[in-house]
């Protein structure tokens, strides 16, 4: 739910990167972070650790505009895409707006796709929310690869509610601000009163 801040008129949104471990979470922040205006953004926090790039999160927020006279700021983070650290999977998810999954393409990574779409639901209905009314963007990362899976079996296999979807590489920007940007026209969709 997104926190609004009538004294200094500003709606904070929270968007959340979700997905397996190495599959892109950060780089797409880092990309979005590094192509950001300067006056538009904040400083980016990582907290990383031996295994894991992104322990708790990264946290940019950005500024897109105005809603009724309030500033809208989004704020994105990642979860670690490691199963070990499911407690700050769902401690990150709470309060969210929208989310984007970031999908690792390889093929070997498949089964860990589908893990990860799995245990998102799990943690999204346990703290009462229903992934139907989210805003969800799936990102099919990692395209430039020899050894990806075919979009149409990634498919089937992740984008369940027939979300907005993406072919991506993050190290270069494809597909990354498209799925941030869809995302946050369906938030601010959906603060305006529409329906997703």
């Amino acid at each position: 739910m997104s926190f609004i801040n009538y004294n200094a008129k500003e709606i904070h949104c929270k968007i959340v990167y979700y997905g397996p471990s190495l599959g892109g979470k950060t780089t797409n922040i880092q990309w979005v972070y590094q192509k950001t205006a300067s006056d538009q953004k904040s400083k980016l926090i990582a907290l990383n650790t031996e295994n894991e790039r992104t322990l708790f999160f990264d946290f940019l927020p950005l500024f897109i505009g105005k809603i009724r006279g309030f500033t809208t700021k989004f704020h994105l983070y990642t979860v670690p895409g490691q199963v070990v650290y499911d407690a700050s999977r769902k401690l990150i998810l709470k309060g969210l707006d929208g989310i984007i999954f970031v999908a690792d393409s390889q093929a070997e990574r498949f089964e860990e796709n589908v893990e990860s779409m799995n245990n998102l639901e799990k943690n999204l209905e346990t703290q009462g929310y229903d992934i139907k009314q989210v805003p969800l963007v799936i990102q099919y990362n990692k395209r430039d690869l020899a050894n990806v899976s075919p979009i149409a079996d990634l498919r089937k296999a992740l984008n369940r509610y027939n979300s907005p979807e993406f072919e991506a590489v993050a190290t270069q920007g494809k597909g990354v601000f498209e799925s941030l940007k869809t995302v946050s026209k369906s938030i601010i969709t959906v603060l305006k009163g529409g329906d997703l």
